[in-house]
């Protein structure tokens, strides 16, 4: 990322998406874990761990999403909340991007805002979660009095997780 067809992907690198969604999740007073890798099993893990100790996912699989059914099955079983996000209009592009294992089993999908996309896709994720525990809530209070059903504390913390490769470089990194 950075170097790999700017016109397309733009000249920004990996790090600078780090840094970006990392300042953007603390304005929502999160905390995020920022997982790389171009490893189609690391994904598969990172997505699994994140069911324990995530709200959700943000999930930028590159080609993956044009062939992974790995990661489409463990987007249906981890239960919380996956975003979709790609810097490049994939509908606008190849025909071959068209098919799509990821969009069918995620919360929904950001794709042509460079990297932009992953401040949306946590705005999103926000108002997503925060719908959720507002309805949670009233259908709790509504059975159980004054119950608590999720304090805002408990949503603070997401997965980003990446198969685009960082700067030029083609190994695996964990930021």
């Amino acid at each position: 990322l950075g170097t790999r067809e700017p016109a397309i992907y733009g000249h920004q690198t990996l790090a600078d998406v780090e840094v970006m969604t990392r300042a953007h999740a603390k304005t929502l007073g999160w905390d995020i874990d920022f997982k790389q890798s171009n490893s189609e099993g690391t994904l598969v893990d990172t997505m699994q761990g994140a069911r324990t100790t995530c709200v959700g996912v943000i999930l930028n699989a590159a080609a993956y999403t044009h062939t992974s059914v790995a990661l489409r099955d463990v987007i249906s079983a981890i239960e919380i909340p996956v975003i979709e996000v790609h810097l490049s209009n994939i509908h606008a592009r190849e025909p071959f991007r068209q098919t799509n294992f990821i969009s069918p089993v995620a919360l929904g999908q950001i794709a042509g805002f460079g990297i932009n996309g992953y401040k949306l896709a946590l705005d999103a994720l926000a108002a997503h979660l925060e719908t959720n525990v507002a309805s949670q809530r009233s259908k709790t209070e509504k059975s159980a009095g004054s119950e608590d059903f999720c304090s805002r504390s408990a949503l603070s913390k997401a997965t980003v997780a990446s198969s685009m490769q960082p700067e030029a470089s083609s190994s695996s990194q964990w930021a």
